[in-house]
């Protein structure tokens, strides 16, 4: 385990343990995180989440019917996850802690991890762990920042970021990214609702600001302090998903690279 990677679990820890415990994604949110995976790619598969957080995209997966939901997580975030779980209903589901980079198990028919590998220390390194948990002819599927689209957050945001991630949390969550999300909820309201869209669709995270637009406040603060609270960030090119992809593990043929809202990737495919 990199020491780092230790720090930046708790890190989210704090954010997801101080929320209720539900989902804090919509379905939309949930299926768009998704795509182009759907209900036919879980019903009736074991399925595995690597750096579940509070249980948020298992509670909504559990109803596409996977035969069994396992989902991992390095900080003590695990204890909110099964607390969420445990109020969705579903008895098909468990939770470990675990660290994400040494974790290894008899394998799934699908392992996905949404906005986690972004965050370690060796990204490749994490990449290379969900791909061991795949069994053969089984499905991996990640979501990632992407450089490409994020240069106002990298440029302005970022700098704050390595700063607040040091300071206690709670000064973090309302003396800083209180007042960035109640700034960022104002500009996404204004930039969706403006006209003509030739004009603002040129502004910074236009087409994010599309997604994030159909949250309260309340969402636009975990995302925002979600973004500060981490010591680490990586912000991934295309060329480097394309080169993960390379791997001799993964049929060529079933690959995808999808960019999500602008400023993100979405990437996966299939173990020979």
């Amino acid at each position: 385990m990199v020491q780092s990677d230790h720090i930046t679990a708790q890190a989210f820890s704090t954010s997801w343990n101080n929320l209720p415990s539900k989902s804090i994604y919509t379905w939309g949110q949930f299926e768009d995180w998704f795509m182009p995976l759907a209900e036919k790619d879980i019903h009736g598969r074991t399925v595995l989440e690597m750096g579940c957080g509070n249980g948020s995209l298992m509670q909504h997966l559990l109803a596409w019917h996977p035969t069994h939901l396992h989902g991992i997580d390095l900080g003590d975030s695990v204890h909110s996850a099964r607390e969420t779980l445990t109020r969705a209903g579903y008895d098909n589901w468990s939770v470990e802690q675990a660290d994400l980079i040494a974790y290894r198990s008899e394998g799934f028919d699908l392992v996905f991890c949404i906005g986690v590998l972004h965050h370690l220390q060796e990204p490749e390194v994490g990449f290379r762990a969900v791909l061991a948990n795949v069994v053969p002819g089984g499905r991996f599927h990640c979501w990632v920042y992407a450089k490409e689209g994020n240069w106002f957050v990298i440029r302005f945001v970022d700098p704050i970021r390595r700063i607040a991630s040091r300071v206690p949390w709670w000064i973090n969550k309302y003396f800083v990214a209180t007042p960035l999300a109640l700034l960022f909820y104002i500009y996404a309201k204004i930039v969706v609702k403006a006209r003509p869209h030739e004009v603002f669709s040129k502004l910074p995270m236009y087409r994010y600001c599309q997604w994030i637009s159909t949250g309260g406040l309340g969402f636009f603060r975990h995302v925002v302090f979600d973004q500060l609270v981490t010591p680490q960030t990586e912000y991934l090119e295309r060329g480097t998903i394309e080169s993960w992809l390379e791997d001799a593990q993964i049929d060529p043929t079933t690959t995808y690279i999808l960019m999500r809202n602008g400023n993100s990737w979405k990437f996966g495919g299939q173990i020979l």
